[in-house]
Parts: C-alpha cells; sequence; structure tokens
C-alpha cells in the first residue's frame, strides 16, 4: 500500500445479513472508487454469529476485492458493541469508519464524514438524521422514537451537547478506538464510546445526513433490551457510578476476542 495516503479501515458488524450482501457489495465497491484517488483502503467485517450464509456469500462477493479484508466471526451472538470491539483490533488504518451493513446510511456519506475530520481537526465525525438539516426516510416509527427519544434525553443529562448519539455511522481518528474503553455489547454501545470519548478530551463533529429504511433483511435490534439499556446509562449520567478497577482497555479486548476465529484475511500491514 502507498504511504503517500492514509489507510481507512472500515469496520463493517454483521449479522443474518445473508440477502444483504450483494447490496453491501456494491455499495463499499462504489465507495472505494469514489475515495481511491484520496485514501487507501481496508474493509473488516465482523460475523457476530450468524445462523445463515453470511459468512459463505461475503467470502463469495468480496473475492477480489481491490481493497483488502478481513472477516472476524464470533460464532455466538454478542451484540454491536463487542462487534466493535473485535473490528477495532483488527484495524490498521489510521482513520476507522464504522458503518451499518443494511446501509441505512449510503456508506458514500463516509466521504463526507472523512472531509468533517480533516476540515474541523476533530477525532469523530458523526451521521446525524436529528440535525435541524438532516432527516429520516421511510424507518419505522418505533426506530424513529426509540433513537430520537434516547438523543434528546443524551443531550439533556450528558456532557456532549449533540442531536445524535445513537447514529453508528461514524469516522475517528484511530487514537480513539485504542484508548477509549466502552463496555456495553448492544446498541448502547454508540452511545457510551461518544460519552467516554467526550470525557477524555476528545472532540466530536455533526454531519447532517439521511437515515433511510433498510432495504432488504429487518432489524436486528432487542427493544426492550436497548432501551433498558439506554435508561442506565441516562442514571448513571444523574448518579455517577466509579468504574470498576478491573476494567479497561484490556480487559474489553480479551472479553470481546474470545473465541474469535478470522475465517478470511487479506490485510497486510502498511509500510
Amino acid at each position: 500500500m502507498s504511504s503517500q495516503k492514509q489507510l481507512v479501515s472500515i469496520v463493517v458488524p454483521i449479522f443474518n445479513e445473508e440477502d444483504g450482501i450483494e447490496q453491501l457489495r456494491h455499495k463499499l465497491l462504489d465507495l472505494h472508487r469514489l475515495l481511491a484517488d484520496e485514501y487507501e483502503m481496508e474493509f473488516v467485517f465482523v460475523d457476530d454469529g450468524s445462523s445463515d450464509k453470511t459468512v459463505e456469500e461475503l467470502q463469495k462477493k468480496f473475492a477480489g476485492s481491490p481493497a483488502p479484508f478481513t472477516i472476524a466471526e464470533h460464532g455466538i451472538n454478542r451484540g454491536i458493541g463487542a462487534a466493535f470491539r473485535t473490528g477495532f483490533e483488527y484495524c490498521l488504518g489510521s482513520l476507522v469508519c464504522t458503518i451499518d451493513a443494511d446501509c441505512s446510511y449510503s456508506p458514500q456519506g463516509l466521504r463526507l464524514l472523512l472531509m468533517a475530520l480533516r476540515s474541523t481537526g476533530d477525532d469523530i465525525a458523526v451521521a446525524s438524521p436529528y440535525h435541524p438539516n438532516g432527516g429520516v426516510e421511510g424507518v419505522a416509527g418505533w426506530r424513529l422514537v426509540l433513537s430520537r427519544g434516547c438523543s434528546i434525553l443524551y443531550r439533556l443529562l450528558s456532557p456532549l451537547k449533540l442531536y445524535t448519539y445513537t447514529s453508528i455511522f461514524r469516522a475517528y481518528r484511530a487514537a480513539v478506538v485504542r484508548n477509549v474503553p466502552f463496555r456495553s455489547d448492544g446498541f448502547v454501545s454508540a452511545a457510551e464510546i461518544l460519552v467516554a470519548a467526550g470525557r477524555q478530551g476528545y472532540t466530536v463533529t455533526e454531519v447532517p445526513m439521511v437515515l433511510r429504511a433498510r432495504a432488504t433483511g429487518h432489524s436486528k435490534m432487542k427493544i426492550l433490551r436497548t432501551i433498558g439499556s439506554h435508561l442506565r446509562m441516562l442514571w448513571s449520567f444523574v448518579v455517577p457510578q466509579p468504574m470498576p478497577s478491573s476494567f479497561g482497555r484490556d480487559a474489553a479486548v480479551t472479553g470481546s476476542m474470545a473465541n474469535v476465529r478470522v475465517v478470511q484475511s487479506k490485510s497486510s500491514k502498511v509500510a
């Protein structure tokens, strides 16, 4: 890989997305063509215990990909937060992006996030559908109420004053994912990462973007469990809880990496 370009690692958590892999392939290859003049790229897929043919489809559809890729397999479903921890361990880039496998946001929007990091000098860029200049199209009412409602509560109670906390469509400088520990395994990890990063002094910028309904499959979110996790985290802002002394990045990595199997890897170190 050229040392003249920054390497961007794109982490994609996946769970039972067999029918959507072809769409994901088209979107990511379009993104590769869009960014090829500015960046090197690698794809890091984390299969979070799929029971369908997701892994086989990934291997088949991304064979011959112009970007190196890694597929890490959990074997059992652990949650999207655990998938992030695993994916971050395999990232080699100086910039790390996370996207939804269902393409609720267009992967091409990553270019806007990367441009935001470059222009602002901030450490994290977040896609923000709830920003006054953002938008939502065709998303199920229950998901919209949960996501928007949580973001409003986080804005009121957390030290970061953002419009959107629950979007996982983001770009990070690598130092953030290497140095900010988080312990949530589920969807609440999206908010936890932002709050934990803010407390460490990392800066966040929001990029207005449109959130669209998925075209294939269905949401894997466990609604009641997710609501409960958000409420516990929000309560911690009111009554702060001490971080267990045994918890840190090493502990988080150990929990996430146990029994992870790399079923295919074509990544290589950057010179």
